[in-house]
């Protein structure tokens, strides 16, 4: 009985489950569309950001200013949750210790149009590329990319496929993972039942945009891969194994202790960061 249980599981699963990720781009993205009041982001100078993509979804992003003469431009690629209201206290940070920050929502994020796929978040990256080297605020010798958890994989791509990339004087990547298909697999044989099928199922996930097929390219901009030692979500071994295909200039800094997203909360860190991006941007028009 067991055993004929077990096969009814197994065809209901092959049956249904291809079915359910022939639109598996909708379990790497979970936006939401209401801004959530953050009373820290009133203390750094912002401003609203409307640019259109090539496609022409328009996308809606915040633009923070240190109040001093920049030290640089920043342009920050966030996660696969909610908008930019939660993610802004990742880079408020940075505003205040004197750098400017473009942080956008990807489409279907907060007030940015459209619905998000996997294609479009990367044609959406490339764009904000686009959009910072269009700005008469931003010194465009003065340029850094970071990205957090699926917005370092979405950074990743953008750097090494923008037009710009000549101009971009470092990339920062923090809680990555190595593949779309790779973090598939894993998520999939978490699941007891999923396990024996966790390499067929994964194979439905495009593996077109995925960090490891583009990290190797980014050289020779500097690549900074920062990862929690106790990540669960994204375990530390993607950040290794980027590293490992990275180009040099690199650096692999791993928090001890740290869980996803959770590097950047010590503050030695921060300043450890600080210095690197000064060294990488020097001071800004006036540096």
């Amino acid at each position: 009985m067991m055993c004929r249980l077990r096969t009814i599981v197994a065809f209901l699963i092959l049956a249904l489950f291809p079915a359910a990720l022939s639109g598996c781009d909708s379990y790497f993205f979970y936006p939401q569309r209401i801004h959530v009041a953050n009373p820290y982001l009133e203390r750094v100078l912002h401003e609203d950001v409307f640019f259109k993509t090539p496609d022409g979804v328009r996308l809606h992003g915040w633009f923070f200013h240190p109040g001093t003469e920049p030290r640089g431009t920043v342009l920050f690629f966030h996660g696969n949750a909610e908008n930019i209201s939660t993610h802004a206290g990742a880079v408020l940070w940075l505003a205040r210790e004197g750098y400017q920050v473009f942080l956008f929502d990807y489409r279907g994020y907060g007030r940015s149009e459209g619905k998000p796929d996997m294609e479009g978040i990367h044609v959406d990256a490339l764009a904000a590329i686009d959009e910072t080297f269009r700005m008469e605020r931003v010194d465009k010798d003065h340029v850094a990319v970071f990205g957090q958890s699926l917005g370092g994989s979405v950074a990743v791509y953008a750097v090494a496929n923008s037009p710009h990339r000549d101009r971009i004087r470092a990339l920062v990547i923090d809680s990555a993972f190595s593949g779309y298909r790779r973090i598939a697999r894993e998520k999939i044989a978490g699941v007891v039942l999923l396990w024996p099928f966790q390499t067929p199922l994964s194979l439905l996930v495009t593996d077109r945009y995925s960090a490891i097929r583009w990290i190797g390219r980014i050289h020779p901009i500097p690549v900074l891969i920062l990862h929690g030692e106790a990540d669960k979500v994204v375990p530390v071994r993607h950040g290794e194994r980027l590293y490992r295909l990275a180009g040099e200039p690199k650096q692999l800094w791993i928090a001890p202790g740290a869980a996803h997203i959770g590097a950047l909360s010590d503050e030695k860190l921060r300043k450890r960061l600080l210095s690197f991006l000064a060294a990488v941007l020097g001071e800004g028009k006036n540096g």
